[in-house]
């Protein structure tokens, strides 16, 4: 067989199909919106030599035009699922431009040979460059070393590619007559090896990336509680440690607060274990409702949560003490068919303390008084006005 760049085309149709087709088969059908966004760049990708390769055949002008779509579509695609990986990134304007403006002014400029070649490189090098940028920048997670894997095999998949894309636009730009990509000529065959090599990057990555996902949602399981979806005590006690650490550094308040479900004994004699794990479920959602941006909140115990609160002082429990209270005013009755109530104590950061064993043994001192005095009301830690 002779090895032309028409066939080394089609094999990229080949390539972009079948690795379509595996990141698809591979996470199943279950599975986040970034690995959805990943799933929408690789089938994209193969639409996208589809209509390359049928624009050879005839009808350049729109096959063409749509498979520029395709292809800035599909980077879209590709830079909205590492923002959702990583971090949000700035950039969406641009991405949405490229994927509009640039293949329809291709299509009304289809004469002007020079300019749709500059223009259509100039776009699609610019996408590669920003999802490059959006893999060097730190993230939610750090560089680990498995993100290291993924994010540089990114790299090497987009940066050398715009470098092409910069180098063949600027030379069709300049006037250098370029014909069609699968036309025979060095820079179509280096286009083309390079898209192939950046292709087979970029699918080893996001596999890498979704394993990634995959193993930090385990994790995240295990630390859980698993009927409220709340850190469980020996991951809540850990994560303070370093809510702790922060809070003294910067010399802030903070405040760890102990609740607990009034009667849920009584109320799984009388309704049932399944009426009481809801319960427990109902309070653990009001819990996530009220918190802020920053708080920690954990079951610590049978019918026992815990919330710290990151600066705040004595406002901050009564606070939230009252919005729960509200909540499950609301709430309890419709979903459960009874009323919930709770007790509670709390106790703030004292300069003394060695750990968060000592801030927590002061807020369930607390919360023993506040059973003692009648349940249902909050109560701060002795000698705290």
């Amino acid at each position: 067989m002779q090895f032309d760049n028409a066939t080394l085309y089609h094999l990229l149709l080949v390539q972009a199909g079948a690795a379509a087709l595996l990141l698809t088969a591979l996470p199943g059908q279950r599975v986040s919106v970034a690995t959805r966004w990943a799933q929408g760049f690789m089938g994209l990708q193969f639409l996208a030599w589809l209509a390359m390769g049928f624009a050879s055949f005839g009808g350049e002008r729109v096959l063409m035009g749509v498979a520029l779509l395709l292809f800035a579509a599909s980077l879209s695609c590709l830079w909205r699922c590492v923002g959702l990986w990583l971090a949000p990134r700035k950039g969406l304007v641009v991405m949405g431009l490229a994927t509009l403006l640039m293949p329809a002014v291709y299509v009304l400029q289809f004469d002007q040979v020079a300019f749709r070649v500059g223009w259509a490189h100039a776009w699609l090098a610019l996408q590669l460059v920003m999802i490059g940028l959006s893999v060097l920048r730190k993230g939610r997670e750090s560089f680990t070393a498995e993100s290291r894997r993924w994010r540089g095999l990114l790299l090497l998949a987009t940066l050398p590619m715009a470098a092409i894309f910069v180098l063949r636009g600027g030379a069709g730009a300049l006037g250098v007559e370029l014909e069609s990509p699968l036309a025979p000529s060095l820079i179509n065959t280096v286009m083309g090896l390079a898209c192939m090599m950046g292709l087979m990057c970029v699918l080893l990555a996001l596999v890498l990336a979704w394993r990634g996902e995959i193993e930090a949602d385990l994790a995240q399981l295990a630390q859980s509680d698993s009927l409220t979806g709340l850190a469980d005590r020996a991951s809540f006690m850990s994560r303070a440690v370093a809510m702790i650490s922060m809070a003294r550094r910067y010399d802030e308040p903070l405040s760890l607060m102990v609740l607990d479900i009034d009667h849920l004994t009584r109320l799984n004699a009388e309704q049932g274990r399944e009426v009481g794990d809801r319960a427990l479920a109902l309070f653990a959602s009001c819990l996530n409702a009220q918190m802020r941006l920053g708080d920690l909140a954990g079951r610590i115990g049978g019918d026992e949560f815990a919330v710290l609160m990151a600066r705040t002082d004595a406002q901050g429990p009564q606070a939230f003490d009252q919005r729960m209270r509200q909540t499950l005013a609301l709430r309890a009755q419709p979903a459960l068919g009874v009323t919930l109530d709770f007790s509670a104590g709390w106790a703030p950061l004292r300069r003394g303390d060695r750990n968060v064993e000592d801030v927590l043994r002061r807020a369930e001192t607390a919360l023993y008084e506040a059973k003692h005095m009648g349940r249902g009301r909050l109560v701060a830690e002795p000698g705290l006005d």
